[in-house]
């Protein structure tokens, strides 16, 4: 039996006053369905995860399990099974007795046909004999999903169950994971700060900043349609170009974006969503571009509406199966705020000292008590984007073919797909293309 997770306007706080470390989130999971929680590190995808398990208390909000409230229900009685990115095995048992353990807790005697199905579908046949001391890092992390699919549980909580590995290792533990769940057909939350495992895994991804839920759709939606700068800096390998430009519409003239040194000529006649950025006419934008959405002119013309750029190389990355040109183009990048963000610090809280012996005895035993040992420290908010610090080798990466030669110091032409050019506002949301919730301009 696989269970709906719903969460509503849940929060949590550590300390009276203090930060908000998941604020006010809302998001349904359905029966069957592997979401996946993407963001950088101290967003609060692992303190998320631990409240739907009952590991952390929910401090605001409420949480549903099959329509049912669960905020009260204990760890054990949630029925489910978490990997937790430090695996964890007895060191004095095999494989064969860590996933029979389950049951043997449970109803006293183990259940054969439940851990040789285990067995069976989480590929570990060959490691029922081995000792964790004789098990690669990889083969503890097949062994403990082994155990957790044993309980036959209501829902799979990983929390990062592949950092750490080689990436030959968790490609194949990918898949393995993705067979899992999809034959077990039980509802999967699963924790990542990796793009890449995001968007190969998750049937949605759900992209958190600082505790707070960005988007939530299927990966190409948020790879396509990024709601807001960050979710759009969040997800992709390489990360997306981001530049500072202007947007010009003169009267009877071709609308443009300027770039700095250079500009980009809308193809007329305007599309829809081109259209709407006249209201952004000399207010200052954020212009996306995925490496793939510029290209290295070649002898052949350019395709229609395609807006040409001259760029210098400044670096060439060679990946074998393609090549990643840093290119200068005279523009003004612009980095995101948060995406790399630490955990706010934690310090302990500062008392008057008192110089008695008395009170340094009180002082030794007080912080056993009750007293709070610490209070967390409120981040400044970040601005929704700024001006880079430090100048990167070239301000435009752009995706080639492993068969164009090109050498620092060359200046090249670049085309432009107008189709996948995005444009956000000073508050860094998408205005192209257009957000659905806008009408159309035809109606």
């Amino acid at each position: 039996m696989t269970r709906a997770i719903s969460l509503y306007d849940v929060s949590k706080t550590y300390a009276r006053g203090g930060p908000r470390v998941v604020d006010r989130l809302s998001l349904d999971v359905p029966p069957g369905e592997f979401l996946v929680l993407l963001g950088p590190p101290g967003c609060g995808k692992s303190t998320l995860l631990r409240m739907i398990a009952g590991l952390e208390e929910i401090s605001e909000g409420s949480l549903l399990l099959d329509g049912e409230y669960a905020n009260d229900l204990l760890p054990a009685e949630r029925r489910m099974a978490m990997v937790l990115q430090d695996v964890l095995l007895y060191p004095n048992t095999t494989g064969r007795g860590t996933t029979g353990f389950p049951q043997r807790v449970e109803t006293l005697r183990e259940d054969p046909g439940a851990r040789v199905s285990a067995v069976r579908t989480a590929g570990i046949e060959d490691l029922l004999d081995r000792f964790p001391s004789q098990l690669s890092g990889g083969g503890r992390r097949r062994v403990a999903t082994g155990r957790t699919a044993a309980r036959r549980p209501t829902a799979f909580l990983m929390d990062e169950p592949l950092s750490g590995l080689d990436p030959e290792l968790r490609t194949h533990l990918r898949a393995e994971i993705t067979g899992l769940t999809r034959e077990l057909g039980v509802t999967t939350v699963y924790v990542t700060d990796d793009p890449s495992e995001a968007m190969s895994l998750g049937d949605r991804v759900a992209v958190l900043r600082g505790g707070v839920l960005q988007q939530a759709d299927p990966p190409r939606t948020v790879y396509g349609l990024p709601r807001n700068v960050f979710v759009a800096a969040c997800v992709g390998t390489p990360r997306v170009n981001l530049l500072r430009g202007m947007v010009r519409a003169p009267v009877g003239g071709a609308m443009t974006i300027s770039l700095g040194r250079q500009c980009l000529f809308l193809p007329e006649p305007l599309s829809r969503d081109h259209e709407l950025l006249r209201v952004q006419q000399g207010r200052e934008i954020v212009v996306g571009l995925r490496p793939d959405a510029v290209r290295v002119a070649g002898p052949s013309a350019a395709r229609p509406g395609e807006m040409p750029l001259t760029g210098l190389v400044e670096h060439v990355e060679y990946r074998g199966h393609e090549c990643l040109a840093h290119v200068t183009t005279g523009s003004r990048p612009v980095v995101v705020p948060g995406l790399e963000s630490p955990r706010p610090a934690v310090r302990p809280e500062r008392r008057r000292r008192d110089g008695t012996v008395l009170g340094r005895f009180k002082e030794r035993a007080g912080g056993r008590r009750g007293d709070p040992v610490a209070v967390l420290e409120a981040p400044p908010a970040p601005p929704p984007f700024a001006a880079a610090d430090r100048r990167p080798p070239g301000d435009l990466v752009v995706r080639t073919a492993p068969d164009l030669v090109l050498r620092p110091g060359m200046q090249v032409p670049l085309l432009v797909d107008p189709a996948r050019l995005f444009v956000f506002d000073q508050r860094g949301e998408r205005i192209c293309p257009a957000p659905a919730w806008l009408p159309d301009l035809e109606a």
